[in-house]
């Protein structure tokens, strides 16, 4: 199995727990890994036969600035859910990070997803 990695998506959403914390946007960073094979890119050198990071970029960016959650565990998983909806992706690790949470600490929750293709079972 091949590995994509993006590291530091920066976006702003409205997502926190505390009193007032969803009342402004907060920058949330975002860093994904995903197994996947990608043979047929290194054979072809076609974006067709890979994973677009761009718009798998523009759908974090979506998810992050377009809904709201109380949690990073929610944020993480559901754009976890969404990249491995995508039928090439075997595993998804996201890692949410929230840098202006905790004055100077840096809260960081990582979600890992199988793609329920490549295991034969329901998704989580």
């Amino acid at each position: 199995m091949d590995r994509i990695t993006v590291r530091g998506i920066r976006a702003y959403g409205h997502h926190g727990a505390d009193p007032g914390e969803r009342d402004h946007a907060q920058p949330i960073d975002v860093s994904i890994e995903l197994d996947l094979d990608l043979s047929a890119a290194q054979r072809s050198d076609r974006l067709e036969d890979t994973l677009d990071y761009a718009a798998m970029h523009r759908r974090i960016v979506e998810i992050v600035t377009a809904q709201s959650f109380a949690l990073l565990e929610a944020l993480g998983g559901c754009i976890a859910d969404a990249l491995c909806a995508n039928a090439p992706v075997a595993r998804v690790r996201v890692c949410v990070s929230k840098p202006a949470k905790l004055d100077g600490a840096t809260p960081v929750v990582c979600i890992e997803r199988v793609n329920a293709a490549y295991r034969n079972e329901p998704a989580r």
